[in-house]
């Protein structure tokens, strides 16, 4: 039986951000613990949001939405296996063993249904959590994720995981001799052009662990290998169909590297064959992959679902 480990709860405050406090526990899922992020509500009887980050992030990368949640619901947000304070947990690594760990975090923390959000190849695992574990969850929210989109046929997996993340995962074979260095590094990510924030820089910084002068990222390589094939095979890519409830699909305006293509247009969407009675697609002008929930006004329009599908604020667009 999956449960809270004792001795390990603390609070970390983000002052220079202005985010609320959150509290870090540990879940104790197969093979080891898994790293939690939870944000409080101001009412302990608020809602629940559940919120799983993309292939090379952690749950820091959902900070500035609970800045926007504002204690209205109370967010949980792993490191999901194998990334972050969970980098040391074994596998086997892929898309279902995320979905299954959500079912032995939500037992241990007795979360009750919550709402259910994912970013990237989180939207792909919150897909499948909710086909996996329909009792889990009131409502899903996919953010630039959780469909599948054009990718290059002639690519090997690594190849092709290169070719669509870029630096994020060019840095996973890298070392950094101190975490100036990190930085400076992911100010150079074009996504980031205008948008670095002390929420960026507490995101990126707890990707890095190890010693000076051979400071590395916490993502194990081989975990997303795992993820990445996941998302190109049936079962994964298939979840978006079998969903047990609607779902609401927000969508970026640009790609990875900011670029004027994303993941989703019209074109792609339509292509998808997506039931909209099912997935309700909506556009978020303005943003990029990462800065709809890293950025302020995408993280702003993210906290506004979230807080209708909890039903705390009215719906609309």
């Amino acid at each position: 039986m999956s449960r809270t480990s004792q001795n390990d709860h603390t609070t970390d405050r983000q002052d220079s951000t202005d985010a609320p406090a959150h509290e870090e526990l540990r879940v104790v899922v197969p093979g080891g613990e898994l790293a939690v992020l939870r944000w409080p509500a101001v009412a302990p009887d608020a809602p629940v949001v559940l919120a799983l980050h993309g292939i090379t992030a952690n749950g820091l990368a959902w900070a500035r939405v609970a800045h926007h949640l504002a204690g209205r619901v109370t967010l949980v947000a792993p490191d999901l296996r194998g990334r972050g304070r969970s980098g040391h947990l074994p596998g086997p690594y892929g898309v279902a063993a995320h979905a299954d760990d959500m079912g032995a975090l939500a037992d241990a923390l007795d979360l009750g249904r919550v709402v259910l959000t994912g970013h990237s190849m989180g939207a792909f695992a919150a897909a499948l959590t909710a086909v996996r574990h329909p009792d889990l969850l009131s409502a899903l929210l996919l953010v630039d994720g959780g469909v599948a989109f054009p990718v290059p046929t002639h690519l090997e997996p690594d190849e092709l995981i290169s070719a669509v993340l870029g630096p994020a995962m060019r840095r996973l074979s890298m070392t950094f001799p101190d975490r100036d260095a990190y930085r400076a590094f992911w100010r150079q990510h074009p996504a980031f052009a205008g948008a670095w924030s002390p929420w960026v820089d507490a995101y990126i910084q707890r990707d890095l662990v190890g010693q000076e002068p051979e400071l590395h990222s916490s993502c194990r390589i081989e975990a997303v290998r795992a993820d990445g094939a996941d998302q190109l095979g049936e079962v994964v890519a298939g979840a978006v169909h079998r969903l047990p409830l609607p779902a609401v699909l927000l969508w970026a305006e640009r790609g990875l590297m900011d670029e004027p293509q994303g993941l989703y247009d019209e074109q792609r969407l339509c292509a998808a064959g997506l039931n909209h009675e099912r997935v309700q697609p909506r556009f978020v002008p303005g943003t990029n992959h990462y800065t709809i929930v890293a950025g302020d006004d995408g993280a702003r329009v993210v906290a506004h679902h979230l807080l209708a599908a909890a039903g705390v604020v009215p719906a609309g667009n």
